[in-house]
């Protein structure tokens, strides 16, 4: 059995954000699982041809990393990768690979987190305080279509890319038009004949993506003045599109202007550039980058196909009847993101995190959790960022977290009052914004619910200041102990 402060679950952005800054708070005890062979989480697991960030480079990173050598100014899936893998080695972070999470209970008599593990480090952690860094966006979401299972070819998520399936020449299905399609379909147009199904079409904006030269890198790694203006320069402008993406009535026809420029300058065909066209708000779903989904559509590559409605063998129904016969099939059909599967392994004070959740994720500061002592999760309820780099969020958490953690003289239980209260706070402000009343469904808002329990309807300089303002009222005052006064 191991005894540390503090068991951290997952090493990607998330869990080496929440080990340094136990570090820099003074706390050394504790351990990172990892349930995969090696660090990176989402990218390590997404590895198929076109992956990449959709943030800018040099604000999807480390605040105490920059990184002078990235390539692009959105860059590759590799290289994200790459330098999640440096930051550990240089902070000396080595999590226990191969070595999932089975469960964790709180155990009120002893005070602390029982964590079971499987693996290569089959066992059981007790710790103080237990954090999920698990990711949001870590268990493929199957769609439920009759016949799936009767398809004899290669079938595949986007996210458990099957490098063996010899796409060349093929004729390649992708079912779904969100980010990680927009990415891979210009790719497989290259190589195969690709027929995209397409539940419903998205707001496109041009990326803009050009490459650092040699100068470029060279002189960021000159002068890390310049390199922190960069990042400066690019979270004011991040910040900036939350007005377009949260219904700010200028700003969302603004951006919808230019989407609409986009798609009209790339794809030449009337009712192709209709069926292209999102008939919902501006932001009501992601808003997706690139400049090269559109042209490969438009080619005589793609053909577009309503959504998939039925398999058969190698011959895929969609809803309007059509037929396609095709060799391959890939589903880029996004992730189980309102009810995160780790939910049901964590058992607190009286129940299950996946029973507290029933409803939709709740939480105070979007990181603690009423009924679950010495808890704290990261990118969790209310943390994902719809305008710009969420590492700037889960590196408020991590700080809020290691801040608790470090100062702390007893068990922290969150004050349900206080969860309710940031609860209905964030229902009021997220009332009005397109992710809600903005006519599509999105990943953001749990169906069972309605409420939007997966983005924070603020800027990071908001979230920033709403954690700095928690004062430690949000917990419950210790108990009183029998034979003290």
């Amino acid at each position: 059995m191991t005894r540390v402060e503090v068991a951290i679950v997952g090493a990607g952005f998330a869990g080496l954000g929440m080990a340094m800054a136990l570090r820099r708070a003074g706390v050394d005890s504790f351990v990172v699982l990892e349930r995969a062979a090696s660090v990176g989480g989402t990218w390590r697991d997404n590895v198929y041809p076109g992956v990449a960030c959709d943030v800018p480079s040099h604000l999807y990173g480390f605040a105490d990393h920059p990184n002078p050598d990235w390539s692009a100014l959105y860059a590759p899936g590799g290289e994200i990768r790459a330098y999640l893998e440096r930051v550990a080695a240089v902070e000396d972070i080595v999590p226990l690979s191969g070595t999932p999470m089975l469960g964790a209970e709180w155990d009120a008599t002893a005070d602390l987190w029982r964590v079971r593990t499987g693996g290569a480090h089959h066992g059981e952690i007790e710790a103080d305080a237990l954090v999920l860094a698990c990711g949001r966006l870590t268990e493929p979401s199957i769609p439920d279509i009759p016949g799936l299972e009767t398809f004899p070819g290669p079938l595949f998520h986007s996210a458990r890319w099957d490098a063996s399936a010899d796409l060349a020449g093929a004729r390649v299905a992708v079912v779904g038009t969100g980010a990680s399609a927009v990415q891979l379909v210009p790719e497989l147009a290259r190589i195969a004949e690709v027929t995209l199904f397409q539940r419903t079409p998205a707001w496109i904006v041009p990326r803009g993506a050009h490459a650092y030269s040699d100068a470029d890198r060279a002189s960021f790694a000159a002068d890390p003045a310049t390199l922190a203006a960069l990042r400066s320069e690019l979270d004011a402008e991040g910040e900036a599109r939350f007005a377009s993406r949260s219904g700010d009535p200028d700003a969302a026809a603004a951006a919808a202007s230019i989407a609409t420029a986009h798609l009209e300058s790339q794809v030449g065909d009337p009712a192709l550039r209709a069926a292209l066209t999102p008939d919902y708000a501006f932001g009501c779903k992601r808003v997706l980058l690139s400049d090269e989904f559109y042209p490969a559509v438009a080619s005589d590559r793609v053909r577009l196909a309503p959504a998939l409605a039925a398999v058969d063998g190698r011959t895929l129904t969609a809803s309007d009847g059509s037929r396609h016969d095709v060799d391959a099939l890939v589903l880029a059909t996004g992730f189980a993101s309102t009810q995160q599967p780790y939910a049901d392994l964590v058992v607190g004070e009286d129940g299950t995190l996946a029973d507290h959740w029933s409803e939709g994720m709740t939480s105070f500061g979007s990181t603690v959790v009423a009924g679950f002592p010495n808890l704290f999760v990261l990118n969790g309820p209310n943390a994902s960022l719809g305008h710009t780099s969420s590492v700037l969020m889960l590196e408020e958490q991590a700080a809020y977290a290691a801040r608790a953690i470090a100062s702390r003289d007893a068990v922290l239980r969150v004050d349900p009052s206080a969860e309710q209260a940031y609860t209905d706070e964030i229902d009021r402000a997220a009332a009005s914004t397109p992710w809600i009343s903005g006519g599509c469904r999105n990943w953001y808002v749990d169906d069972r619910s309605g409420r939007l329990t997966l983005l924070w309807p603020g800027t990071v300089a908001a979230f920033r200041a709403r954690l700095a303002a928690a004062d430690g009222s949000e917990f419950l005052p210790a108990p009183i102990k029998r034979g003290t006064s």
